[in-house]
């Protein structure tokens, strides 16, 4: 086995495993995401014009984000289906294109950062999907965990 392995809670003897959680007590969680959308001048111009004929990009895009959260564990193999006590995407506009945060919230025995960066991913390629018509150049440039509440590891905040 690779050393680095016996330090990773999905792995045990060598093989993946949904973590057991069962001993753990519920307490409130919370994490929030965010991921960065580059739009070359096309796409930004479409956006400000309200998209290219599907609908309103951003608005699509969050419910999206919301979607995505509450998908996570049917898309990520080892996560645990959480229930969600709130979802919460912003969409804002930047200088370059977009940026997506979103924070998930929930009362649990596991944490809910792999749902905020659901959120924001699924909610970034939805911006691709939504303007891609007018320009293939859209970049998905960061997709990060900004801050963490809760849980046996307690607090965490990104450094910028």
């Amino acid at each position: 086995m690779l050393s680095f392995m016996s330090d990773l809670t999905h792995f045990k003897d060598g093989r993946p495993h949904m973590v057991d959680v069962s001993e753990k007590l519920a307490s409130k969680r919370e994490a929030t995401a965010e991921a960065i959308i580059k739009l070359p001048l096309e796409a930004r111009t479409a956006l400000d014009r309200g998209g290219v004929g599907k609908g309103d990009p951003l608005l699509v895009a969050q419910l999206a984000g919301i979607m995505g959260a509450k998908k996570t564990s049917d898309l990520i193999p080892l996560c645990h289906p959480i229930p969600l006590s709130s979802v919460d995407v912003n969409i804002e506009r930047t200088e370059l294109g977009v940026r997506v945060t979103a924070t998930a919230r929930t009362t649990n025995q596991t944490g809910v950062e792999m749902e905020a960066l659901t959120a924001v991913s699924v909610a970034a390629l939805t911006v691709y999907d939504m303007l891609k018509a007018v320009s293939k150049g859209i970049e998905i440039s960061s997709i990060r965990l900004l801050s963490k509440m809760g849980g046996k590891s307690g607090d965490w905040v990104a450094q910028d």
